[in-house]
C-alpha cells in the first residue's frame, strides 16, 4: 500500500495499524507487535480499555457536540477533575500546540508583556506560535518570519537563569524534554527556574497523565507553575488538550478572548473524565514500582552495550542514545521485525513510551528484545569495521 492522496509531511512505515488489544497492536499483514509507543505518550490506559470504552459509547447515544455557547457539565467536571482542588481554571482546545498557543497568549495578555524565554531542543508543537517557542531549527525552517520576542537558553545549564528578568511574560519548558532527546531536568535547576520566574509555564503535554509515575511531572520535582499545558494521554487516543492556569489569570481571558468550534468536545470529554478518574494514587505508585524495575533491566541489560551512549528519561518515558554508526531508524525497523513498536527522538535516540498499564513481563520483554538487537547490531558493525 502506498498512500497517494495525503501530503507526504510524516516518514511512515510500511504497514498500517489495524487494531489493538490491552498493550498489543496488530498491523494488516496480521502481525501482533508489543507497542512501546502508546500512539506517542497517548493511549496511556492501552487500546480497548474497558472503561473508557464504556463512557465513549455511552456518551454517543447522547449528543456528539455543541458549541461552547451554552454551559456545560461534563466540561466542567473534566476542568475539576485538572484542578485537582487548587484554585485554577482550565481552557480547553484540540491538542497540545492549541494549549501551548493559548498558553502564550495568556501570558502575554496577563502581563501586558511580550518577552518569552524557552529552550534549546525543545518542542512545543508546530502552530506559529507554540513552533516559534520550540527550540528546534529543523522544525521551523522555511517559516520565517517567526512570532517575535522569544529567545531560547540552554536546558539545564545555571546560565539560563540569569536570561529570567522581570522584562518577561513568562518562561515555558517541558519537564523531561521528549522530542529533544528525553533529557530530564535536574531538581534543583527546576526548581531554581520557578523560583525565579515571574510566570512559570510547563509543558506537559507528553510528560502528564502519569508518564512519569506522578500526575503531572512537574509534581514529582516539587515545582509550582502559574500555567501547565497537557494533552496526548488526557483522553487516550481522542483529540484533546487543556491549558490549565492560575485562577487569577481569568482577568485576562474573558468573553470572546480567545475560543475553538471543537475544544471541549462531548466525546473527548467522556474519555478524559473517565482517564481522571483512573489516574489514582494507588495506580501512579504502581507505575512509580514497574518503572524502577524497567531502570533497573536497562542499567544492566542495555546501559552496558557498546553502541549505547547514555540512557535518559524518567518514569516511563525513557531515551537510549546510541552512537552515530547504528542509525536509531534501523534499530527501530529490527524491533518491529522483532515484534516491538518503538520511537526515535532527537540526539540519535531510541524512545520509548509504553502505555503506564504495561505490566512487567512485558515491560521487561521489550527491554529484553532491545538488548538482543543492539548487540546483534554491535556485532554487525564490529565485524564491518
Amino acid at each position: 500500500m502506498t498512500m497517494q492522496h495525503v501530503f507526504p509531511t510524516y516518514q511512515r512505515f510500511p504497514f498500517a495499524i489495524t487494531d489493538g488489544q490491552g498493550v498489543h497492536l496488530t498491523d494488516n499483514h496480521g502481525k501482533t507487535y508489543l507497542d512501546f509507543t502508546a500512539g506517542i505518550g497517548v493511549c496511556n490506559f492501552g487500546y480497548h480499555q474497558p472503561q473508557i470504552q464504556a463512557a465513549v459509547t455511552q456518551q454517543l447515544t447522547h449528543i456528539w457536540h455543541t458549541s461552547n455557547l451554552y454551559e456545560n457539565e461534563l466540561q466542567d467536571a473534566v476542568a475539576g477533575l485538572l484542578a485537582n482542588g487548587e484554585e485554577r481554571l482550565v481552557y480547553f482546545a484540540n491538542s497540545g500546540t492549541e494549549a501551548n498557543e493559548a498558553a502564550l497568549k495568556l501570558a502575554r495578555k496577563y502581563t501586558g508583556k511580550t518577552g518569552i524565554l524557552a529552550f534549546q531542543h525543545s518542542f512545543h508543537g508546530r502552530t506559529y506560535g507554540a513552533m516559534s517557542m520550540t527550540g528546534n531549527p529543523h522544525i521551523q525552517a522555511g517559516y520565517a518570519p517567526l512570532v517575535p520576542g522569544i529567545t531560547f537558553a540552554t536546558y539545564n545549564d545555571d546560565a539560563a537563569l540569569d536570561k529570567i528578568t522581570p522584562e518577561l511574560a513568562a518562561v515555558i519548558l517541558e519537564v523531561v524534554q521528549g522530542e529533544g532527546g528525553v533529557f530530564a531536568g535536574q531538581t534543583a535547576w527546576l526548581q531554581a527556574v520557578n523560583a525565579k520566574c515571574q510566570a512559570t509555564g510547563i509543558d506537559e503535554v507528553q510528560t502528564g497523565i502519569g508518564r512519569t509515575g506522578y500526575r503531572m511531572a512537574y509534581e514529582g520535582y516539587g515545582l509550582d507553575p502559574d500555567i501547565y499545558t497537557v494533552a496526548k494521554g488526557l483522553a487516550n487516543g481522542l483529540p484533546v488538550g487543556a491549558m490549565v492556569g492560575r485562577r487569577q489569570l481569568a482577568t485576562a481571558f474573558g468573553p470572546g478572548s480567545h475560543g475553538s468550534t471543537f475544544a471541549g468536545n462531548a466525546v473527548a470529554m467522556a474519555a478524559a473524565k473517565r482517564v481522571l478518574t483512573q489516574l489514582t494514587p494507588a495506580l501512579l505508585t504502581t507505575v512509580r514500582a514497574h518503572a524502577k524495575l524497567v531502570w533497573q533491566s536497562l542499567a544492566t541489560q542495555v546501559e552496558p552495550i557498546p553502541v549505547v551512549k547514555q540512557i535518559t528519561g524518567k518514569g516511563l518515558m525513557i531515551g537510549i542514545h546510541l552512537d552515530e554508526q547504528i542509525p536509531v531508524n534501523q534499530v527501530i525497523t529490527r524491533l518491529q521485525v522483532e515484534g516491538l513498536l518503538t520511537l526515535s527522538a532527537g540526539d540519535n535516540t531510541l524512545r520509548l513510551l509504553p502505555p503506564i498499564v504495561m505490566q512487567p513481563a512485558d515491560l521487561l520483554a521489550g527491554i529484553a528484545l532491545i538488548a538482543k538487537v543492539l548487540t546483534t547490531l554491535t556485532t554487525e558493525v564490529t565485524t564491518n569495521e
